[in-house]
């Protein structure tokens, strides 16, 4: 009986994580090199593995901000639109039903955008501009998810987060620009986020198949690359010009003697 009850919890564990047809395969067939079951598996646990990530992915970012109690170099036209990026991104999933695995790490990059969104304006403008947003965010994500919204105009909303969510990371590429810099963007931040999206290609290819969703990921991958080739760029830009300065600090304390 109990090893019953054993075999059962197993199932329900591994149904979880792949279809019945992909169990019977590996566990009664013990066909364990079914091609299209191993892509499934692989998706599956790639897809959760990336919502356990981005838990985490922009709390150095948070950090980053709260620490310094700054928001410099930091665009809100970007954050904004990166933030009606995943706010569409889980309107959208959540109505058309896929599974949690394909688009939970939106909903927590969500949050995260959100209270990156709310520091920028309290740092950068007013806490009264910050609470406000909130406030106004909060409408609008329950009337997204509510059920108010119909799925036709979801689909636009996600659709038109394509070039929207592109253009703002181009936004915050151009500030850099513009600055010289990446001032208080977090480096660890857009690392994860770079990974995160290049692996998100392939799970949403084999959970949804949906040309919009793989698409927005396509272009968050490109923007996240560009963001992390100006860490690169600037951080060598930058390196001997720190050593300059030493060396000059050195000479002018040896003419000072």
């Amino acid at each position: 009986m109990d090893q019953e009850k054993l075999m059962t919890y197993f199932r329900s564990t591994v149904l979880f994580l792949l279809p019945p047809k992909c169990y019977d395969e590996f566990f009664i067939n013990y066909n364990f090199l079914h091609v299209p079951c191993l892509k499934a598996a692989v998706s599956k646990g790639l897809g959760l593995a990336i919502v356990a990530g981005s838990l985490m992915v922009k709390f150095p970012q948070i950090i980053k901000i709260w620490s310094n109690k700054s928001a410099a170099g930091l665009s809100f036209l970007s954050v904004l639109l990166d933030l009606y990026a995943v706010t569409t991104g889980v309107a959208y999933s959540y109505a058309k039903g896929f599974t949690f695995s394909a688009w939970g790490d939106s909903l927590f990059l969500l949050i995260q955008t959100l209270v990156i969104a709310v520091l920028v304006l309290h740092y950068n403008y007013s806490t009264n501009l910050a609470s406000a947003f909130m406030a106004v965010f909060s409408v609008t994500l329950y009337t997204l998810l509510s059920g108010l919204t119909p799925l036709d105009l979801l689909w636009s909303l996600q659709a038109a987060s394509v070039p929207i969510m592109f253009a703002g990371k181009m936004v915050q590429a151009y500030t850099n620009y513009s600055n010289g810099g990446t001032g208080q963007l977090s480096a660890m931040t857009c690392v994860m986020l770079l990974f995160g999206t290049t692996a998100r290609i392939f799970t949403s290819i084999q959970e949804t198949g949906d040309s919009v969703i793989i698409t927005t990921y396509a272009l968050a991958t490109l923007g996240n690359a560009i963001l992390v080739s100006q860490f690169v760029y600037y951080g060598y830009m930058t390196a001997p010009t720190t050593k300059g300065s030493k060396k000059a600090k050195k000479n002018a304390a040896k003419k000072a003697q």
